[in-house]
């Protein structure tokens, strides 16, 4: 990696992570448990869900870097060549949040900003991205700034609502009657007793993002809870279809507003098991296109970053 000069501002861009094969998938399931692998059943329930969308090829690691070289691309159309360099660090998958801030120490960055790829702020999410960050850069006395939230930026609520658009014109005559359903992944339950904001700042980009589109029937839901044996939060989106079946629905665009690019819990969650469930009860069920390096997420992204560097409230 090229040295950086000496007032760039280094740019942590953080996201879950996942597996580079399915070798990795043992590994990486090990990390995510905290040091605790996995059942073989467990394993081979996680490994027959991403041969089931990808036969081996890992979309979302192909994704995440795409998308942090489309914002290194943005930030230097914005600011110039060299006055920002962005590093990536993922969750629970290599390069981690540290090997990035010790990439960043490397190249001699000594201010830095991290964003997560993912719009709304929680304290179990965003939250936890961040103190690693902040930890690590401490060690390496970097000073370090968080972009904490950009839910309702206007360039990604652009970008959700044209394709929320896009995606109810494939119902053709049926629009009209079109049930758009927006999702996230759900936290679990003890969230709430924290006044975490997540499930807020949810529903008021769903709202946006359905008044940008001119939608007045809409909803939300939950997806993709873990198995932990404590609740999490509710309903969730199979729950939510046989509400829907039960009341006549027949078509529903369903709208992850909770993620950016297509992954396991896009690919098979929304578009293998609730796509199925949905035609057993005769509902047609369509997504949006996932935001992945679309111009207009790089310009929300770029600008947040900027704007908290620039000293604007974040």
């Amino acid at each position: 990696m090229s040295q950086a000069r000496e007032k760039t501002i280094g740019v942590l861009v953080m996201s879950y992570g996942t597996p580079e094969s399915l070798e990795g998938v043992e590994a990486y399931y090990t990390h995510i448990r905290r040091g605790h692998p996995p059942t073989a059943e467990q394993l081979e329930d996680l490994t027959s869900r991403y041969r089931s969308i990808v036969g081996g090829v890992f979309p979302l690691r192909e994704n995440t870097n795409a998308q942090v070289e489309a914002l290194q691309q943005k930030l230097n159309e914005i600011a110039g060549d060299g006055a920002y360099k962005c590093y990536q660090g993922l969750k629970h998958a290599s390069p981690y949040i540290e090997d990035g801030v010790e990439a960043m120490a490397a190249d001699g960055i000594k201010e830095a900003v991290g964003i997560v790829l993912t719009p709304q702020y929680s304290v179990m999410s965003v939250g936890g991205y961040m103190k690693r960050a902040q930890d690590e850069a401490a060690k390496h006395g970097i000073s370090f700034k968080s972009v904490q939230e950009y839910h309702l930026h206007p360039e990604l609520i652009q970008a959700l609502s044209t394709r929320v658009v896009e995606g109810l014109n494939r119902f053709g005559e049926a629009r009209a009657d079109t049930l758009v359903l927006f999702s996230a992944h759900s936290l679990p339950a003890k969230v709430l007793e924290m006044n975490d904001p997540y499930a807020d700042q949810l529903l008021a980009t769903s709202g946006a993002v359905a008044k940008d589109a001119g939608v007045e029937n809409w909803q939300f839901t939950w997806q993709s809870a873990g198995q932990t044996g404590q609740p999490w939060l509710g309903p969730d989106i199979l729950e939510t279809l046989g509400r829907l079946s039960d009341e006549g629905i027949k078509n529903v665009l369903v709208t992850p507003v909770g993620f950016v690019s297509d992954h396991l819990e896009v690919l098979f969650d929304i578009d293998i098991e609730a796509r199925k469930f949905a035609q057993e009860r005769g509902i047609r069920l369509e997504r949006i296109r996932m935001l992945n390096d679309d111009s207009q997420y790089m310009a929300a992204l770029a600008d947040s970053v900027i704007g908290l560097t620039n000293g604007r409230a974040n």
